[in-house]
């Protein structure tokens, strides 16, 4: 009997999160690793590094949570390669809100 692909990538839960200064790295129960151009999600790329730090597994592992930025990124969204959908409205509004509760 065969795994269908989508049975597979449900099988697949993130175990680890690594944001470097360029990607977004992320390595599964399974022991693959999926590593992504960080702009592609850009409240993560807007981040700083102790945000990208504080991230919480969704749902043993299903998606990866990072509050500080109120970011969800779920693992078969990753394995798709599918970007963040936000729209580009939606990112300025938040960067401003960024700005003004900082100041």
């Amino acid at each position: 009997m065969s795994i269908s692909r989508v049975e597979a990538e449900r099988t697949a839960f993130a175990r680890s999160v690594r944001v470097t200064g360029e990607r977004l790295i992320v390595e599964l129960t399974d022991g693959r690793e999926i590593s992504v151009p960080l702009p592609w999600y850009p409240r993560l790329a807007h981040g700083r590094p102790e945000e990208h730090q504080r991230w919480e597994l969704i749902g043993r592992g299903m998606g990866i949570h990072w509050p500080d930025l109120d970011e969800d990124i779920s693992v078969e969204g990753l394995l798709a390669g599918r970007r963040s959908g936000e729209s580009s409205q939606s990112i300025q509004r938040w960067l401003q809100s960024r700005q003004s509760s900082s100041q």
